[in-house]
């Protein structure tokens, strides 16, 4: 049996073996990490390890936190304000081109933590030599990525609302333009990417239920045939499942009508996919065998 224990609010989720023991939802733990003596919050109840796709051995939990065990968690948070402070200083003099993001120290205060970005590789050594002078700890610099590090900070999206990744989400997920295709979005950079300059993550949140739905429907530039008669396909609507289809009524004359995926059948398709299903009507199959039989006559005909 295992538990899921959260280090911060929307942080990843990690496994630990509760030795037997039960768990509640928001119980507050102390957990042995490869950084040392970690304190934590219980996100998942107690899970049958053969539920997991993992099967590497997992650490244990210690114990239940204790009041003790908060006031030190508590006083570790109102230094990590200061160290903060500190080190942005040391950055100054140095003149090294990093930008601090977050400060982290472990429960059991044997390791202090700086998280930062930079476009290039930073030469911190002696960095880490003052500050390891200071704090009287082991040090560590981590850089990290632009996705991290709105996480870490937070912000407000385009659609007006806290950033996903900063109010509940736990890991990212990839996200491709694919999806933004799909969903018949504007490819516009500044439209569907977010704050930290990377394709937005809620384009991932719909993409199943766009692709299960545009199985169904024709590629624009198919031909189908519909109650108006044969047309070329204009424009698509996936989420109300229709089509917008160009027929040709007259000499040189076309006109647009829009019908139901369930009132029309494929003809011919110029999509790859060949899971796609194609629908042909019998004498659209004639129609097209007699088409190739003059063809092929007229190609001799050249040839002679």
């Amino acid at each position: 049996m295992v538990i899921g224990v959260q280090f911060k609010p929307t942080g990843k989720i990690y496994y630990f073996d509760s030795v037997d023991i039960s768990y509640n939802v928001g119980d507050k733990v102390i957990v042995e990490t490869s950084r040392g003596l970690e304190y934590g919050t219980v996100y998942y109840l107690n899970r049958n390890i053969d539920d997991l796709d993992s099967t590497a051995l997992l650490k244990s939990v210690v114990r239940k936190a204790t009041k003790e065990d908060e006031i030190i968690y508590l006083e570790n948070k109102s230094k990590e304000a200061n160290a903060f402070k500190i080190c942005k200083e040391k950055i100054l003099f140095y003149n090294l081109n990093m930008k601090l993001i977050d400060v982290e120290y472990t429960f059991d205060n044997q390791k202090l933590l700086f998280y930062f970005t930079s476009e290039q590789r930073v030469d911190f050594r002696e960095l880490v030599k003052d500050l390891a002078m200071i704090f009287k700890t082991r040090i560590e610099l981590r850089q990290i990525g632009v996705r991290d590090e709105t996480k870490s900070c937070g912000g407000i999206g385009i659609c007006g609302r806290n950033l996903c990744c900063n109010t509940f989400l736990n890991d990212f997920h990839a996200v491709s333009i694919k999806m933004a295709k799909d969903q018949n979005l504007s490819l516009n950079p500044v439209k569907i990417s977010g704050i930290c300059g990377r394709l937005m993550c809620c384009l991932q949140y719909e993409n199943e239920c766009y692709t299960q739905i545009r199985k169904n429907l024709p590629e624009i530039s198919d031909i189908v045939m519909t109650p108006e008669g044969k047309g070329e396909v204009l424009s698509i609507n996936v989420l109300r499942e229709q089509v917008k289809v160009s027929i040709k009524k007259e000499k040189d004359i076309k006109e647009a009508f829009t019908f139901k995926t369930s009132e029309i059948s494929l003809l011919k398709s110029t999509c790859k996919d060949c899971s796609k299903i194609k629908y042909q009507k019998d004498e659209d199959i004639e129609f097209d065998k007699g088409w190739k039989k003059t063809k092929d006559i007229n190609n001799k005909r050249d040839k002679k």
